[in-house]
């Protein structure tokens, strides 16, 4: 049961203190300095397409999802918008913008019902930068925060449509995919324009090109929108 704290955001019971165990970079504090750094998280709730952060709001704090899913977007003219990244259940997000204090160019919004904790930027530097352990786990998520960029970048610039949406399928299933006896299901429950939204095509392509595939035998697409991706699909990517 969530209580209210008097600034009206409300604190969750122990639920959230085994994620935050082991997730980076809290994993590698002790105990003593886990349970300082436990009562400084801010626990909020967003509701479904409301906006968890604008640009101008990133140097605020770092962002912990206990809960729901989150895209990072970039947000064009007349309302378009090109996904940069989904966050899901045990991601952190804002730590680049909290080491330099510049802004990031995106939005992020919530996908669905999410629970969030929000470390402030005092406090991230005050408990987390002093500590050599933390900034050896936070250089690790740095880096692989660049090399996912990169992989986007490669994939959206690729000219032929369907490797475009093969590669960000096949990226997709290396950060969030869960292997079976099937293939790899893609759980992120994405609709075909947020899909659209991450390859960089319309809508209408994704809708096309996935039913191709599906005919082809090199995926299906499942409940909940999840997306299995069967044996053989990573063969025909051209962008790994």
């Amino acid at each position: 049961m969530a209580t209210k704290r008097k600034d009206g955001t409300e604190e969750f019971s122990s639920s959230h203190t085994r994620l935050l165990k082991s997730i980076s970079p809290f994993s590698c504090l002790d105990s003593r300095e886990f349970e300082e750094l436990l009562h400084l998280i801010i626990d909020k709730r967003f509701h479904k397409n409301q906006v968890v952060l604008l640009e101008e709001e990133t140097t605020r704090y770092m962002y912990i999802v206990y809960s729901g899913r989150v895209r990072v977007v970039h947000q064009g003219t007349e309302g378009s918008e090109r996904i940069l990244a989904v966050h899901k259940r045990g991601d952190v997000f804002g730590e680049m913008a909290l080491l330099d204090g510049k802004t990031a160019p995106a939005t992020v919004i919530a996908m669905e019902e999410c629970e969030i904790g929000l470390l402030s930027r005092n406090d991230f530097q005050k408990y987390l930068l002093k500590n050599e352990k933390v900034l050896r786990q936070l250089i690790d998520l740095l880096c692989r925060r660049l090399r996912d960029s990169l992989l986007v970048l490669k994939a959206i610039t690729l000219t032929d449509a369907e490797q475009r949406v093969r590669s960000i399928l096949n990226h997709l299933s290396l950060l969030h995919g869960v292997r079976d006896d099937r293939g790899v299901v893609i759980a992120l429950r994405l609709t075909h324009r947020e899909l659209a939204a991450y390859a960089s095509v319309s809508r209408e392509t994704v809708t096309r090109l996935l039913h191709r595939m599906a005919q082809q035998g090199d995926l299906e697409m499942l409940e909940n929108r999840n997306i299995l991706l069967k044996p053989g699909f990573a063969d025909k990517v051209d962008l790994l």
